[in-house]
């Protein structure tokens, strides 16, 4: 059975929480809402408190996923992320950095090809 794009994009973001912790991240929070828009991740690595965007893919015949990281979207990612460092002010001392993880699935392999952009914007 076919996942939608809501599923595919649950276990995308999984799956890119599983390899940057295999890489010495740290979770902080998944799927941080706020009025103004959603990160997928925020993780500490290091001296970097980490936003991330991830994206999954199928396919590329509508794009490479970083393509989908539009400028209006990473207004609205470092407005979040603002957001959140102003309610955590006191807790967080880390220097902030916005990361995209593209995920793209192909049915050749049972797990996705990864591009992790780090200093992405």
């Amino acid at each position: 059975m076919k996942k939608t794009s809501r599923q595919l994009g649950a276990d995308g973001e999984t799956f890119a929480c599983r390899y940057l912790e295999e890489k010495g991240y740290v979770l902080e929070c998944r799927n941080y809402h706020t009025r103004t828009g959603e990160v997928d991740l925020i993780m500490r690595d290091g001296e970097w408190l980490v936003f991330i965007e991830v994206k999954t893919r199928t396919s590329d015949l509508y794009g490479h996923g970083c393509e989908a990281i539009t400028p209006a979207k990473q207004r609205t990612i470092r407005r979040t992320a603002l957001e959140y460092l102003h309610k955590r002010k006191e807790e967080h001392k880390l220097s902030p950095r916005f990361d995209v993880v593209v995920l793209t699935y192909r049915r050749s392999i049972p797990e996705p090809e990864v591009l992790h952009i780090s200093h992405a914007f």
